[in-house]
C-alpha cells in the first residue's frame, strides 16, 4: 500500500485550495513518501530519457552546467569537468579591476618608452606585451580548451561599471568562447544612488557588451532590486540571452579575536536554492531569455526541483568542489532515473511546478506566504 506523508497531504490540499480561490486549475504534484528518494536506482544503460537541451541558443547534451569557479582555472580542470558529464562549462571570472590594472600598466610602460632619447642606442623601446598578464592567460586558456572539449565553453566577465574593459568580451569570443556570462556585482555604497540609477547601470553594461559580440550573453545578477521582476524584464529587453539567478552576496564578518572586518567565502548549501527557485518559477514563460539556476545545488533532488520550477539549465560549483568533477555524472544519471520513473520527458518536467501562466504572480506568492505561516502555526503550536 502506498503511504503519503500526512503533513505533505495537508500542505498540498491547502495549496490547492489557495490556487482554486485564485481561479487557477493547476494541481500540486504529490509523490508517495517512498518515491521522494531520488537516487539513481537504474543502470545508465537502461536510461531512455533524452536530456539534450538548449541554453541561450547553445545546444547542450544535458542541463547540468559547471558554473564559474576554481575547477575551470586550468586546461586539465576543464577537461575533467567535460569528462565528468556536464552539459557546458562556465570558466572562472576575469574581473574588471584586473583588466583595468593591466591596461593602466601598459599605458605607463608606453609613456616611459615615449620619453626615451635617440642617443640611447642600447635601449630599444618596444610596445609592452601582456603575455604574462591575466587577460592573456585567460584568452590563451580559451584557445586551448575550446577545441578539445565537445561542449560549449562559456567565458565569464565580472564587472560593475560601463567602460573599455568590456572590450575583452570580444577578445573572449574571438578566442573561441561559445558565450559570455556577464556577472554584474554592484553594491551602491553611495547612499544618494537611486534605485533607477542602479537599474540603468545594469542595462547599460548589458547593452554595451551585446554590441561588441555576436555570441550569446548571459547576465548573472543578484536578487536585491526593489522590483526584481521588472529588472528581469528590462534586461530581457536589453538583449540578455539568459538570466542566471543568483550570484552570491559575499557578506563580510567580524573577527572578535582580531577586532577587524574579514571577508570570506563559503560553499553554498541547498537552503540557498529557495530564493532563486521562487524567482525562476515566477519568470518561467514570462521572459524570452533562458533561465539558469545557480546556488544551493548538491544532490539530484536539488537539480530536479530547479527543473520543475522552470530552469533551462542548473549550474553548480560547490557540489563539484566537494565531490569532484566526476560527480556531475551521478547528478545527470539521477535526473535521468527520476524522469524514467515518472515517465516524463525533460520538456514535460521543466516548469511543471512553475507559477501557472493564468495566475497573478503577486497573488500567487502572497497565497503561498500566508499558507506557509498558517501551517507553521498549526505545526509548532503543539
Amino acid at each position: 500500500m502506498v503511504e503519503f506523508d500526512p503533513e505533505a497531504l495537508q500542505a498540498a490540499a491547502e495549496s490547492a485550495r489557495q490556487k482554486s480561490a485564485m481561479g487557477s486549475n493547476a494541481t500540486d504534484q504529490l509523490a508517495p513518501a517512498s518515491a521522494l528518494i531520488l537516487e539513481n536506482d537504474r543502470p545508465a544503460s537502461e536510461s531512455t530519457s533524452d536530456l539534450r537541451t538548449s541554453y541561450m541558443g547553445l545546444s547542450l547534451r544535458n542541463p547540468l552546467v559547471a558554473s564559474a569557479g576554481p575547477l575551470s582555472q586550468s586546461l586539465d580542470g576543464i577537461k575533467a569537468l567535460a569528462s565528468g558529464g556536464v552539459g557546458a562549462i562556465v570558466m572562472y571570472s576575469l574581473f574588471e579591476e584586473q583588466i583595468r590594472h593591466e591596461a593602466a600598466r601598459e599605458a605607463q610602460l608606453l609613456d616611459q618608452a615615449s620619453e626615451s632619447f635617440a642617443e640611447a642606442l642600447s635601449y630599444f623601446p618596444t610596445e609592452p606585451s601582456n603575455e604574462s598578464g591575466l587577460t592573456h592567460s585567460y584568452l590563451r586558456l580559451i584557445e586551448q580548451a575550446a577545441p578539445v572539449i565537445d561542449l560549449p565553453l562559456i567565458a565569464s566577465l565580472n564587472g560593475s561599471t560601463k567602460g573599455d574593459w568590456s572590450n575583452t568580451a570580444r577578445q573572449m569570443a574571438d578566442a573561441g568562447a561559445a558565450g559570455i556570462e556577464l556577472n554584474i556585482y554592484y553594491l551602491p555604497g553611495d547612499l544618494a544612488t537611486t534605485g533607477r540609477d542602479v537599474d540603468e547601470r545594469y542595462t547599460d553594461i548589458v547593452a554595451d557588451v551585446k554590441s561588441k559580440v555576436s555570441v550569446p550573453v548571459a547576465v548573472k545578477l543578484s536578487p536585491y532590486f526593489s522590483s526584481f521582476g521588472e529588472m528581469a524584464g528590462r534586461l530581457d529587453a536589453a538583449g540578455a540571452d539568459a538570466l542566471v539567478l543568483f550570484n552570491r552576496f559575499l557578506q563580510p564578518d567580524i573577527d572578535l579575536d582580531q577586532l577587524k572586518v574579514v571577508s570570506g567565502f563559503e560553499l553554498s548549501n541547498p537552503d540557498e536554492a529557495k530564493l532563486p527557485r521562487s524567482w525562476i518559477s515566477a519568470l518561467y514563460g514570462r521572459v524570452h531569455a533562458s533561465l539558469a539556476a545557480t546556488t544551493g545545488v548538491e544532490t539530484t533532488q536539488d537539480v530536479v526541483k530547479y527543473l520543475l520550477a522552470g530552469a533551462d539549465v542548473v549550474m553548480t560549483t560547490s557540489a563539484l568542489v566537494r565531490n569532484g568533477a566526476s560527480y556531475a555524472g551521478q547528478l545527470v544519471d539521477g535526473v535521468t532515473s527520476w524522469l524514467n520513473r515518472r515517465q516524463l520527458t525533460l520538456g514535460q518536467a521543466r516548469g511543471m511546478l512553475a507559477v501557472p501562466a493564468d495566475a497573478n504572480a503577486a497573488d500567487y506568492a502572497r497565497s503561498g506566504y500566508v499558507s506557509g505561516l498558517e501551517r507553521a502555526k498549526k505545526v509548532y503550536s503543539r
